[in-house]
């Protein structure tokens, strides 16, 4: 088995966490939906039979584990990859040694760490290769696949979405790292169960972060003798200077931006600001909320108030043109404005129900009358027959049918009375009244 020295060794040098990694699914903590006695992942790891996967869940909860006991237990090669230092050439490399390994008989199983730190262009590189058995992908994500992994590549994986630790199993854990003796199994410590759960629960389903906490509670706690005590006072200063709990690539990413958009959906400017601040002040990248913001003038505003979009964009071009923190006050006018705007989310409900039925009648043709006719073949077989020039009629319209006939008289646009979509209501109405005499 192939694998890079930098998996388990020195451990004395490294911090808790790292000296404390599982190296067995017996050791591994959390993630019974996946590893549980029978379940699929654990019986893939055991039978050595994996095939390319993706390990998609927030910060410290067991990606790498995962792949590292995977090293351990396969017969295959295993190189451990990481997106961060690794470019085409890397990768090219790494591929040419699985191919020579293939075609002596050899599986050779690529970890990839970070995976969505890869572009587009690296993520492709990997794809022959997968595609025709030279390597078996596993990759490690924060981010959500759909989103960060090109398609083709995703397809031909499987993700297992791992999922961030409950209190009761980082409370194990952190039992588990007093006893064991690549922890402070030959040290004594004493720090009360009370005490312990308070860690485990300030941890937000880190395990990382949870034993790099107890960590510096011990090595900050007071010693009688060669005994270090933990105390409240102690464990309050490890984490009194909690982080915001909110990781831009995991899980609070999502659950962040959705309370952003429920905020100013439910015009509460003081809670929309304040979910603003909680993401900028993290670290997010406010391209990212000004994006969002952009999506909610039209999902959600839409034409109650035209301006909202323009609002919109003016705020992402703005911070685009400055960047942080200066732009922050340019999200929080926008997010304002969105939040005291009337609104509407007409716009948003008639493309839904057009999509369905352009899904299910993709084969439905164009009518023969607003067809392009740029050929004589085409103007013989009819294309563009009976066209009406809107713009030749005193009232700027035409009774012309351009639904097909299976949807002639479908609606999908019903505008609202909130704000100016009134006068698109009114406008709509006088049309339809209009097509109606004309009938």
């Amino acid at each position: 088995m192939q694998e890079q020295q930098t998996l388990f060794d020195r451990e004395t040098a490294q911090p808790l966490a790292a000296r404390l990694r599982p190296r067995t699914l017996e050791e591994y903590c959390g993630q019974k939906h996946l590893l549980g006695e029978g379940k699929v992942l654990r019986r893939l790891i055991e039978n050595d039979a994996v095939g390319s996967m993706i390990f998609w869940g927030p910060p410290g909860v067991g990606k790498t584990t995962l792949a590292r006991i995977i090293a351990h237990r396969t017969k295959a090669a295993f190189i451990d990859f990481s997106a961060v230092t690794s470019g085409i050439k890397e990768i090219r490399q790494v591929m040419e040694q699985a191919e020579k390994n293939r075609r002596f008989g050899e599986k050779t199983i690529l970890f990839v760490d970070e995976i969505h730190r890869f572009n587009k262009a690296q993520q492709d590189a990997f794809l022959p290769y997968v595609e025709k058995g030279s390597i078996i992908l596993i990759g490690a994500t924060t981010e959500n696949p759909s989103f960060e992994v090109n398609g083709a590549l995703l397809s031909r994986c499987k993700v297992f979405v791992l999922q961030a630790l409950q209190p009761d199993e980082l409370y194990e854990l952190l039992c588990r790292a007093l006893k064991d003796e690549r922890g402070f199994g030959n040290q004594r410590v004493e720090i009360s169960d009370d005490l312990l759960k308070t860690i485990a629960a300030f941890a937000n389903g880190d395990a990382r972060a949870a034993l790099s906490t107890l960590e510096m509670a011990v090595l900050n706690g007071t010693y009688d003798g060669e005994k270090a005590v933990v105390t409240a006072e102690t464990v309050e200063q490890c984490t009194s200077e909690k982080s915001l709990l909110y990781d831009k690539n995991g899980e609070e990413h999502y659950n962040l931006i959705s309370a952003l958009h429920k905020s100013m959906r439910n015009s509460d400017p003081d809670a929309a600001v304040y979910w603003l601040a909680r993401m900028l002040e993290a670290g997010e990248d406010p391209l990212y909320v000004a994006r969002r913001v952009t999506r909610f003038a039209s999902e959600d505003v839409g034409l109650a108030d035209p301006r909202a979009l323009e609002i919109a964009v003016a705020a992402y071009q703005a911070c685009h043109l400055i960047g942080m923190p200066e732009c922050s006050v340019h999200l929080t006018q926008a997010v304002v404005y969105m939040s005291m705007a009337p609104k509407s989310n007409a716009l948003y409900i008639a493309y839904e129900h057009a999509k369905k039925d352009a899904l299910t009648m993709l084969a439905e043709p164009v009518p023969p009358v607003i067809r392009n006719a740029p050929t004589k073949l085409m103007k013989e077989l009819g294309y563009g027959k009976g066209y009406q020039y809107a713009h030749d009629t005193k009232e700027k319209l035409t009774d012309m049918q351009c639904l097909p006939d299976s949807l002639a008289g479908r609606e999908y646009y019903h505008p609202t009375e909130e704000g100016v979509e009134s006068r698109y209501k009114t406008r709509l109405q006088e049309i339809k009244n209009w097509k109606k005499n004309r009938s």
